[in-house]
């Protein structure tokens, strides 16, 4: 069973390497070296876990760090979604979901939901799809290449 929490300033070094393990990953398997969370550092991360905006993390029973991922209100009621990732080990096992859920569901007043994903990460851009994101630009963005963002209205 994995936990869903806050992330706590302690955290930013297992963040950073679950990031950088999931992230290289995806990079490896659709040979895109330009993915954005593969150059955050150390106080980068500590930084968005003491910022604004809900980072949660994942845990299972013996406190493995398996699941990660953000959400910020901006002031037109968007919630930006961003650093979505879950270990390579135990990716399709529903985590990135919950993480998406909870995160939602810290944020109940957001009135769009907004994220961004690699053009070419299909297993993502499925997971999103299922849960009602839809793809609405996919242009070639400064962060990098191959990015597309997506949308999802909220429940009311």
């Amino acid at each position: 069973m994995v936990e869903i929490e806050l992330a706590q300033p302690e955290d930013a070094g297992e963040v950073l390497t679950l990031q950088r393990a999931a992230f290289l990953t995806e990079a490896q398997r659709y040979d895109n070296p330009h993915l954005p969370m593969l150059t955050e550092t150390l106080d980068e991360i500590t930084a968005v876990i003491s910022g604004p905006g809900t980072l949660l993390v994942g845990r299972t029973a013996r406190g493995r760090l398996v699941a990660v991922g953000r959400g910020r209100l901006d002031e037109h009621g968007t919630c930006h979604l961003a650093r979505l990732a879950v270990a390579p080990d135990l990716r399709g096992r529903g985590l990135g979901w919950r993480i998406l859920v909870a995160i939602e569901a810290a944020h109940p007043k957001a009135l769009r939901f907004e994220l961004f994903t690699g053009a070419e990460s299909h297993d993502n851009i499925r997971l999103y799809e299922r849960n009602g994101y839809k793809i609405f630009d996919r242009r070639l963005l400064d962060r990098g290449p191959g990015l597309v963002y997506l949308a999802k209205p909220a429940v009311r």
